[in-house]
C-alpha cells in the first residue's frame, strides 16, 4: 500500500514539474529564444524510471490478483466438496447435514413451531451440551429433537419391523468448531435401503428433509 501511494505521489510531482517546465518554455519561446539550453536527460530518465516501476507494479498486482482468485476458487471447491461429501449418505453412513442460518436455539425453536403447525408430536428435546455442563464438561451447543406420528410410523413398522430401531425420527441441531450451525438427520433413502422399506412408504419419513430445510432457512 505504501509503495503504491509513493508511486502515485511521484506521478503527481512529475506532472506538476512538467507543467511548470512547459509554462517556462512557452514564455521563453514567446520572447523569441530560450535563454539557455536545458538537458532533457533528467526528465526523460525520470519518466522512463517511473514507467518501468509502474509496469512492474501492474504486473505484480495482476499476479497477486490471479493468485488470490485461484486460492479463493480452491477454497470454494474444497468447501463444495466437503459439503457434497457431508450430504452423501454412503460417505457418512446415511447422515445428511443441512446448514442453518440461525443459532442452535433459534433453529430448535423454528423446528418446534414447524412440528406444531404440521401436527407432528415432539416427544423430547435432549440438550446434550446442557447435560455435559452439569457434569463439568464443555460441549458446543447440541440439541436432539425426537418426534413422530403414529399415523406415519405404524405403516412403516408393519412393513419392516426393524425400522423401529430408527424411529422415532430425529434431527440433531449442533454447532461446529467454526461456529456454523447444522441440522443433521438420517437419510430417508438410507433408511429405506437399511430396512427394505417399500417405495410407497418413503414419503412417511421423507418429511424430515423438509423440516430440516425449513428450520435452517
Amino acid at each position: 500500500m505504501w509503495f503504491g501511494t509513493a508511486l502515485i505521489a511521484a506521478g503527481v510531482l512529475v506532472n506538476v514539474s512538467s507543467a511548470w517546465r512547459h509554462v517556462r518554455l512557452v514564455r521563453e519561446l514567446d520572447r523569441g529564444q530560450p535563454e539557455s539550453y536545458r538537458s532533457l536527460t533528467p526528465a526523460v530518465g525520470t519518466a522512463l524510471f517511473l514507467a518501468l516501476v509502474g509496469l512492474a507494479m501492474a504486473i505484480y498486482l495482476i499476479y497477486v490478483r490471479g493468485s488470490a482468485t485461484q486460492q479463493s476458487e480452491n477454497v470454494e471447491d474444497t468447501s463444495v466438496a466437503e459439503a457434497t461429501s457431508k450430504s452423501a449418505p454412503a460417505a457418512n453412513r446415511g447422515i445428511v447435514y443441512k446448514p442453518s442460518n440461525h443459532s442452535v436455539d433459534q433453529t430448535v425453536e423454528k423446528l418446534k413451531n414447524t412440528l406444531q403447525s404440521r401436527s407432528v408430536t415432539l416427544f423430547a428435546v435432549i440438550d446434550h451440551s446442557g447435560e455435559a455442563e452439569k457434569v463439568g464438561m464443555k460441549m458446543r451447543p447440541t440439541r436432539l429433537l425426537i418426534f413422530g406420528s403414529p399415523k406415519a410410523g405404524t405403516p412403516l413398522m408393519l412393513a419392516a419391523p426393524s425400522i423401529a430401531i430408527d424411529l422415532l425420527l430425529k434431527i440433531l441441531v449442533w454447532e461446529d468448531e467454526q461456529g456454523k450451525v447444522w441440522a443433521s438427520y438420517n437419510s430417508p433413502d438410507y433408511l429405506k435401503q437399511r430396512h427394505g422399506l417399500p417405495e410407497e412408504l418413503l414419503a412417511n419419513i421423507a418429511v424430515v428433509e423438509a423440516l430440516a430445510a425449513q428450520a435452517g432457512g
